[in-house]
C-alpha cells in the first residue's frame, strides 16, 4: 500500500516539516556527489553502527575524504546525524513523502517547537531500541523513518477519524482507495512488528530494514501523543466537506 494523501488540511503552514525535508534532501544530494568508497565512509561516521555504540565491535573500519566523511562525530551524536541521512531513492522518497503526508498535521496540532523536539526525540528512541536489538552488529544504520514513525504513532492518536487516500494492488490492477488511518496505520504498524519478530528469529547480521527502530518510533509517537489528544478539543468529523481537500 503506498499513501497518496490524507483527509484533514492543516490550518498552518507546516514550517517545521518543509523544513526536514528540505535538509533531508539537501543532504541526500550532497552523498550523490560522494564515490562509493566515500558514501561507505559517510554511513560508517555518520550512521548508526550499534557495536560501536555498545563498545562490542572487534574494530572499527575508518574511512576518510569526501564531503562528510572527513570528521567522524562522537558515537553518541550519530543517532541524530543518522536521521539526516539516506542509503537510495526509494529510500528518501518515500520516507519524505509519508513525512510530509502526516507531519503537517502532526506539527499543527503540537506547535512547531514542539513538534521538532518530538521528531527528534522519536528518532533518539527509535535508534536507541535498533541498538538493543542489535548490540554486536557492525552494520551503519541510516535514514529518518524512525522519527517518521513517531510521527505516524502521533498522527494515529491526534486524527483518529482521518482517512487515508492510498494506492492498493490488487492482483494485476492498482486502486485509489480510502481506508481509516486506524487502518492503515495499524496495519503498518503490525506488519513491522511481525518482520521485526521474524528479524530476531533469524537472527542474521545482515544489512537491512531497521524493523525495530520503526517500531520504536511508533510507540514513542503514540505516549507523546496521548496526553496532548487528552487535553485537546475533538477535531472536525473526516467526512466534513473541507476535508476533501488535496
Amino acid at each position: 500500500m503506498f499513501p497518496l494523501r490524507d483527509t484533514i488540511p492543516s490550518s498552518r503552514f507546516p514550517a517545521v516539516t518543509l523544513g526536514l525535508i528540505v535538509v533531508n534532501v539537501v543532504v541526500f544530494l550532497a552523498e550523490l556527489s560522494l564515490s562509493a568508497r566515500n558514501l561507505d565512509a559517510v554511513f560508517s561516521q555518520w550512521g548508526v553502527v550499534p557495536c560501536t555504540l555498545t563498545g562490542s565491535c572487534p574494530g572499527r573500519l575508518r574511512l576518510s575524504g569526501g564531503l562528510l566523511a572527513v570528521a567522524a562525530p562522537p558515537p553518541y551524536l550519530t543517532m541524530v546525524s543518522s536521521l539526516f541521512l539516506h542509503g537510495g531513492w526509494m529510500h528518501i522518497i518515500g520516507n519524505m513523502w509519508s513525512l510530509w503526508i502526516f507531519g503537517d498535521n502532526v506539527e499543527d496540532r503540537m506547535g512547531r517547537g514542539a513538534f521538532l523536539s518530538f521528531y527528534l526525540l522519536s528518532g533518539l528512541a527509535a535508534g536507541a531500541l535498533h541498538v538493543a536489538f542489535n548490540t554486536r552488529s557492525p552494520v551503519p544504520t541510516v535514514g529518518a523513518s524512525g522519527a517518521i514513525a513517531g510521527v505516524m504513532g502521533a498522527y494515529l492518536l491526534l486524527f483518529p477519524h482521518a482517512r487515508v487516500v492510498t494506492l492498493v494492488p490488487i492482483f494485476i490492477f492498482v486502486q485509489t482507495i480510502e481506508l481509516p488511518a486506524v487502518a492503515f496505520l495499524g496495519f503498518w504498524f503490525v506488519s513491522n512488528l511481525w518482520s521485526g519478530l521474524g528479524a530476531l528469529v533469524a537472527s542474521t547480521r545482515a544489512g537491512g530494514v531497521a524493523w525495530w527502530a520503526h517500531i520504536g518510533g511508533f510507540v514513542v509517537g503514540c505516549l507523546w501523543a496521548l496526553p496532548l489528544r487528552r487535553r485537546t478539543a475533538p477535531q472536525r468529523p473526516w467526512y466534513a466537506p473541507e476535508d476533501t481537500r488535496w
